[in-house]
């Protein structure tokens, strides 16, 4: 196992359920995550000269820092926004068990 700050989890966000489901299911198949937790949220931004207000779905991913620019590349190809949201944050402590399991669950394309 890597030591804890080889981990990250990357945010991004999908229109609704159905695009957030399949790149979800896209990102787990590629093994690029670990998890992805998808959530119901609603969004205030400012785009294209207006405030805009609308439902979204967040994802979190848990991943291994190395794969993040791999994941971020998955994103921008199978997202629909010109935009897409992806943020990612260093996990800077967690479980072992927990994240020998992300080790388990993205290696086997790692570089």
């Amino acid at each position: 196992m890597s030591t804890e700050s080889s981990y990250c989890i990357a945010i991004t966000t999908a229109a609704d359920e159905e695009s957030a489901a399949a790149l979800a299911r896209g990102i787990v198949e590629a093994q690029l995550g670990a998890c992805v937790q998808i959530v119901p949220i609603r969004s205030f931004y400012f785009w294209e000269g207006q405030v805009n207000d609308e439902a979204e779905q967040l994802l979190l991913v848990k991943t291994r820092s190395d794969r993040y620019a791999d994941l971020e590349a998955h994103i921008r190809e199978h997202h629909s926004y010109d935009v897409p949201e992806i943020i990612q944050v260093p996990i800077s402590g967690g479980s072992p068990p927990y994240l020998s399991w992300i080790d388990d669950m993205t290696k086997a394309l790692a570089r």
